[in-house]
Formats: structure tokens, sequence, C-alpha cells
């Protein structure tokens, strides 16, 4: 069985990724994309799926032995883990090196005390573990092929198969290092070079250390900071641009039910709050190869705007259920695609406008054709900001007025005025003023409720919604505005969970509810994080830290965070590592050092 999701340590070259358990095994990769079909799917099913097991040998009738230590080499993206046996200690070293040709899994097992019989035990079960591969040896080199693919397996240790796995078993004593490799191949192709393991992980290092110096922050959250940077630029589809929203598919929201997505594709939502955070502490060349992409997905078709995209700008991201997978902790379906791709989400108009307006307002070198994108955007809200829609999160539920989406296209067209006003663009000013308040007191008027003192969740609705959280952070109306902290108050109310976390709408068990499923979820973690930055902005700066850094205490202790805390289960659940997770973690942290409302 899988472990929990916060057992998992993310790898990855900034074109896939792996996750590594603490018992040394590899249940999750996709190669060589971050959305191509897995080799190793043993997180969503069982190990006769896909995996990899590198760690010190066992007896067959016990578990594996997890490591009693574990960390990232520095400020980098290279997984130690260290076992303490009754023999020794020993080292494995995981890491992905930026890729330069065949993309590349690299293991080394470093000896440390004592002599330490070892043991690799490698199951590669192609397209998401229904297809198992002809494994044969090629001049001395062990490879898998099934159709498109080949594996290439690298090692000095001795191997042999058995069971339809490839093992090998050794011993290592101190000083002893000893490497594992898979490479992927085109299978119609010639093998890749021979791995040299050691100078990957030394070129890795140098690579992390390099970007990681570009960061401009340099507050008390440095190291949350970082390590959540880190994690960004690896959801970073290097070849284009494009962010991923998570590697993985199908990790539930609610363990044994149904709200399983696949979220290994870039939601423009996401990605522009990505670019945001990479734009304020320093990572301008992300920033700008990510507004590249986005004009190439959008193209010359900005009235048919996804809310999300393939990695290279793919439009087609049919959903579909992989029905011989049982799903992490048999929660199924497991999907692969989202069918939520064609959504109207009126919102995602004004994350794009944002995040286009911070890129010129940073200095961003000027794009004349991204102007001429956010006026075809303004011109298209200007027709359709009065239609319902599915909102922020993508209900399967009928369209609603929700308010955020109307906020969100008051930012755009806000942000689309101020970019005329500075003189890089033309268009109606005065017209598009009028729209901005006519919009204003659309949302003033239909989307509070006076009797409550609260915004909701849509026209007329009862409900409440932690996006009204946003509404003083995108400067709709000012922190002191009583209808914006008496919004704050009711979330507060209404959504928190007892340990003070927020949920992102109320959810109604076994029957539908406003997203149109069945089944409760947690607390979504930007959800909180919101919270935190509201609270600081209405003057509340110490219960602001104080449930900043009661966050911070959910993260693994690797620092990553999934997208949703079980209060009940009291552990990660959803898509893991999200970005929509570590994205506002570095805005809170940016906000608390700002106002100085930090411990120690």
């Amino acid at each position: 069985m899988a472990g929990r999701i916060e057992d998992y340590a993310l790898i990855g070259d900034m074109q896939t990724a792996a996750l590594v358990c603490r018992d040394g095994t590899v249940d999750w990769l996709c190669l060589p994309r971050f959305d191509s079909h897995a080799i190793f799917a043993g997180l969503l099913g069982t190990e006769e799926h896909g995996f990899w097991r590198l760690g010190p040998a066992y007896a067959s009738d016990q578990e594996p032995p997890t490591a009693a230590r574990r960390s990232y080499r520095g400020d980098s993206l290279i997984l130690e883990s260290e076992w303490d046996t009754q023999r020794g200690t020993v080292r494995v070293t995981d890491f992905m090196p930026p890729r330069d040709g065949a993309p590349q899994l690299i293991r080394i097992v470093e000896g440390v005390s004592g002599r330490v019989p070892m043991r690799s035990a490698l199951r590669m079960r192609f397209s998401y573990g229904r297809v198992v591969p002809w494994v044969h040896k090629h001049e001395g080199r062990t490879v898998a092929v099934a159709g498109p693919d080949s594996v290439w397996f690298d090692t000095s240790a001795e191997t042999y198969g058995k069971s339809l796995t490839t093992y090998a078993d050794f011993t290592v004593a101190p000083g002893d290092r000893i490497a594992f490799t898979i490479s992927w191949q085109p299978s119609h192709k010639e093998p890749p070079p021979l791995p040299e393991p050691e100078q990957s992980l030394e070129a890795t290092e140098d690579f992390w250390r390099e970007w990681v110096d570009h960061c401009t922050y340099h507050g008390p959250y440095r190291e949350a900071v970082i390590r959540s940077l880190i994690t960004l630029k690896a959801l970073t589809y290097a070849p284009t641009g494009g962010i991923v929203a998570a590697p993985t598919t199908s990790l539930p929201e609610d363990i044994g039910g149904v709200r399983n997505w696949d979220y290994r594709y870039t939601w423009l939502r996401d990605a522009a709050i990505t670019l945001s955070s990479l734009l304020r502490t320093g990572y301008r060349e992300e920033a700008r190869a990510w507004r590249e992409w986005l004009l190439r997905a959008v193209a010359g078709d900005p009235e048919n705007l996804q809310i999300m995209y393939g990695i290279a700008g793919e439009r087609e991201l049919g959903e579909a259920e992989l029905d011989w997978l049982p799903g992490y902790e048999n929660s199924a379906p497991v999907r692969v695609g989202n069918g939520a791709a064609h959504q109207l989400q009126l919102d995602v108009y004004g994350e794009v406008t944002e995040a286009l307006h911070l890129a010129h307002m940073t200095g961003l070198a000027r794009n004349d054709y991204a102007s001429l994108l956010q006026l075809k955007l303004i011109r298209y809200l200007e027709d359709h900001w009065q239609e319902p829609d599915e909102g922020i999160w993508e209900v399967r539920g009928p369209r609603r007025h929700f308010v955020h989406s109307k906020v969100m296209a008051w930012v755009a067209v806000d942000r689309t005025i101020k970019l005329i006003e500075s003189g890089d663009a033309d268009g109606p000013l005065e017209r598009w003023k009028e729209l901005r308040d006519d919009i204003h007191r659309d949302v003033c008027e239909k989307g509070y409720d006076k009797e409550r003192n609260t915004f909701t969740q849509s026209y007329g609705s009862r409900e409440l919604d932690a996006s009204l959280l946003l509404i003083p952070q995108m400067g709709f109306l000012p922190p002191d505005d009583k209808r914006v902290i008496g919004t704050i108050e009711a979330i507060q109310r209404e959504l928190s969970t007892p340990d003070g976390f927020i949920l992102r709408y109320p959810t109604q068990g076994d029957d539908e509810g406003v997203d149109g499923l069945p089944g409760d979820e947690g607390a979504f973690l930007a959800c909180s994080f919101w919270m935190a930055d509201d609270l600081a902005m209405i003057g509340r700066v110490d219960e602001a830290r104080k449930l900043f850094e009661k966050l911070l205490s959910l993260r693994n202790d690797l620092g990553l965070l999934a997208e949703e805390w079980d209060p009940h289960l009291q552990r990660q659940v959803g898509n893991f590592p999200q970005a929509f997770s570590h994205v506002p973690l570095i805005d809170t942290a940016l906000r608390l050092t700002a106002s100085g409302a930090y411990g120690g």
C-alpha cells in the first residue's frame, strides 16, 4: 500500500517529477513529461502497478524499513535518506538532473558505517500500470520496451530477474558508492548515452545553488519561502514555461471518495498567481517564460479562453477513468485528463490580467501582443461579465453568478484602465471606467447580505465562500470597509474547522452540494493562507502570524504541502505537492515580513 501523502518527497528535472516514499520506494513517475503515462503508478494502486524500491534488505514477511532521517541537500531538490540498521548506516541520494538529453532518475547508495545488505527492486509497468514491458539485455544494459517507450536501467551492481521484477542484492561498506539510473528514450531510437551519476549530481547541485541565489527575499521565513520557490520551479515545464498545478493525478480530497482530479496541467489561475510570487521574489526569467507560454496558448482566440491547457499549450484534455487502478487508499475513480478545461470561469480573465499588470509594473520587457491580449480580454468581458459561470472551484453543478467571478472581472477592467492611463495601450477609457463602476455596483448590491454583513458565494445565496477573502487583496474594497471585516468574521464563524483552518465552501456529506458532488473535503490550504493575509490587512497581525505559523507546521518534514488538510484524519489530502498551496505561503510570508508581524 502507498504511504501517506506527506510521506513522499518530490524530485524532478523541470519536465517531470517523481515521488519517493520514506521507505525508499518511488511510487509515481511519468515519462517523459508531467502528463505522460506513469511507469510507476503504485501510488494509485499496488506494487503490481509499478514501483522502484531501494533500501536496506528485509525479510519477505516484514514491511520495508523507513528511513531514520531524510532531507534535501541544502537548497536543492536532491533528496538524501539515511537508514540506521543493526549492521550499520546507509545513505541513498535521489535526484533527477536538469535535462540535457534523455530524462534520468539517479539513485546513489553510499555506505556510512558497518556493512549493510541492500536491495533494489525495480518493477516497471507502462501505461499507468497496465502494460508489462519486454525486459531484456542489450550490450550489457537492461532495457524495458513497450510500444513507443523504452526505459534503460544502468548499474554496476549485479542484477537478476524474478517475478517480472529486476532485482539487485549487494552490500555496502563505508566509502562505497553504487549508482542506479533509469533513462527514458523513444523505443525506435538508439540507446541513450551511459549515465554519469557523479558528474550529474555535481551539476544538479550547482544548478539549484545558482538558481536559489537569485531570490530577493531574506526575511524570517526564508527557509519556508525558498522551499516553496524550489517546488514551484520543479513544477515548471522548462521547454515551454508552462506550470503544472501538481505533478500527480487523483490523490483524493476526500479519502475513499470521488473527488479525485488530474492536476498535471497548466491552470491559468494557478500559473498566474505563481508568476506573481516569482516576480516578487526576483525570478523574472520564469515570469517572462510563462507570459510567452500564455500568448502561445491563447493565440489569436482570447474569446475562447480556456481555464487550463496542456503544458505545451494543448487545448484538448479529455477526461477518462482508469478502471484497472483501485485508487489511492481505494479512492476511485482514477482520472486522467480534466473535463473542467472547457468550463466558463470568468475569474480567470481577472487573474491573467492581474499577472500581466504585475509583470508590466515590475519592469518585465514590454510585449505588444500581451497588451493587445489584455484589451481583447476586456472586450470579451464587456459582453459576458453578467453571465453565470462555474466559478473558481470548477463546480460540476449548475452555473451561478459567483461573487468572486464578478470581483475578478472588475479586477480585469481596473488593471486594463491602469494600463491605458500609463500610456502603454489605447482603449475606450471612459467607457471602461463606467464598466468598472457598473460591475462594482452590481456586486455590492446583489452579492452582499446586509442582514449578516457579509458577501455571499453567489447572488441571492446564503452560503459563504473563502474566495471572498480576496476582495481586499484585489483592491475591490479597502480592508477597513465594514463589509470586508464582516465577511472575514463570517468566514471565520462558518467555514473554519475546529483547528482554525478554512474550508472553501460548505459541502453536504452524502448529498450533492453546490459543487454537484457527494462527500466532504478537507480545509483548503490556500484559503487558510488568504485568511492570514486578511487578518494582517485589518490589523489583527498577531492572529495572522499565529495562523500562518500553524499552517507552516502542517508541511511535511521536507517542507511540502498538498492541496488540503483533513482536520478529522489529521493528514494532508489532495494532489501533492500543490502549487496553489505553496504560492500563498510565499505571499503571506512576504506580507507578514513587510508588516513586521513575526515572532523571534
